[in-house]
């Protein structure tokens, strides 16, 4: 029979159920394998510029350049530089392996700060989840996925459709429900998303649920009026519980590059986001974005996915994200 539901609702139930794809197992170990693949440029042998194996100032230029065309960003490059650059004055990078066991350790510093799972205080019921991110950045399969492990963790869940200007998002979102067992609330398209949430936070506080995640209209962060619009969406949950919402998650689009590094800086100026979620890293070859975000914003990076299917959404590892960028173990000295 022939499936008259959107494109957008028949991709998210396929993604729901799509497998874990045939290959290197576990999150991470695709990631590995994806980085490494073509002209990543971190990922490149860098045994190939070391004439007679030894390490010096050309070289690290070499690396900086890589890190730079990476997305790392200007003042993460630096500072791994400035560190490496020390090293080599202490005669403490003699060899390759030497040189990547020091690259892995200054990355990981960088990013151990930022490296923190998303906590669900038990003392918040709902604790209110408002998710936010442009579109395309897979904002509501990512919400599809976190309800996923909500649910796996024993917690109960509860959907707000609030994105009522993209004609497909709340089949989309109900597709994710029926997948997870998780109720949506949702009104007409074209309705108040501050309104829609309203009633959800309502219904969950109702009903007892443990976390409410809120969906929200895609926007590009300087479209104003939208913008403003997700302000007034948070002062209206705040208006029904005071400590909500508890967790303001951005999705972000790693293979956006310094662009999503864009939209970190002026969603977090605008609403005060206390997550990262960085989806598609398997869309890129590079994946320094990450080492950027951190180093400017500080921000939390709660979770990381690499495809559509459930299992490819994970909290932040930084030991095992630090082999797949670097092919070094996070934790060297």
């Amino acid at each position: 029979m022939f499936d008259f539901r959107s494109k957008q609702a028949r991709s998210a139930d396929a993604a729901a159920a799509r497998p874990a794809e045939a290959g290197p197992t576990g999150l991470f170990a695709r990631l590995r394998a994806r980085l490494n693949r073509g002209d990543g440029l971190l990922q490149k042998d860098l045994r190939e510029l070391l004439p007679g194996g030894r390490i010096d100032e050309s070289l690290l230029d070499e690396l900086e350049t890589r890190l730079l065309s990476a997305d790392v960003g200007v003042d993460a490059t630096e500072r791994i530089l400035g560190a490496l650059r020390a090293r080599l004055t202490r005669r403490e990078l003699g060899d390759f392996d030497a040189l990547l066991r020091a690259l892995g350790a200054e990355i990981a510093a960088i990013l151990r700060p930022v490296a923190r799972p998303l906590a669900i205080d038990p003392a918040e019921k709902p604790f209110v989840i408002l998710v936010v991110g442009v579109n395309g950045s897979g904002k509501t399969t990512s919400i599809g996925k976190l309800a996923g492990r909500l649910r796996q963790q024993g917690r109960s869940v509860l959907l707000a459709a609030g994105d009522t200007f993209r004609a497909a998002a709340v089949e989309q979102l109900q597709v994710w429900g029926e997948r997870n067992a998780v109720a949506v609330i949702a009104q007409a398209a074209g309705a108040d998303p501050a309104a829609v949430i309203f009633d959800a936070l309502s219904a969950a506080r109702a009903r007892g649920v443990d976390v409410l995640l809120a969906d929200t209209a895609g926007r590009l962060q300087n479209q104003a009026h939208l913008m403003d619009e997700l302000r007034k969406v948070k002062r209206v949950v705040a208006r029904v519980a005071p400590s909500a919402p508890h967790e303001v998650l951005l999705v972000l689009d790693a293979s956006q590059g310094q662009n999503a590094l864009s939209q970190a800086r002026l969603f977090n100026e605008a609403l005060g986001v206390t997550g990262i979620a960085l989806t598609k890293l398997d869309g890129t070859a590079r994946g320094g974005i990450v080492l950027a975000i951190a180093t400017e914003l500080g921000i939390p990076i709660r979770f990381v996915g690499v495809g559509e299917a459930i299992e490819d959404f994970a909290e932040f590892d930084v030991d095992e994200f630090v082999a797949a960028l670097v092919g070094a173990p996070g934790s060297a000295a």
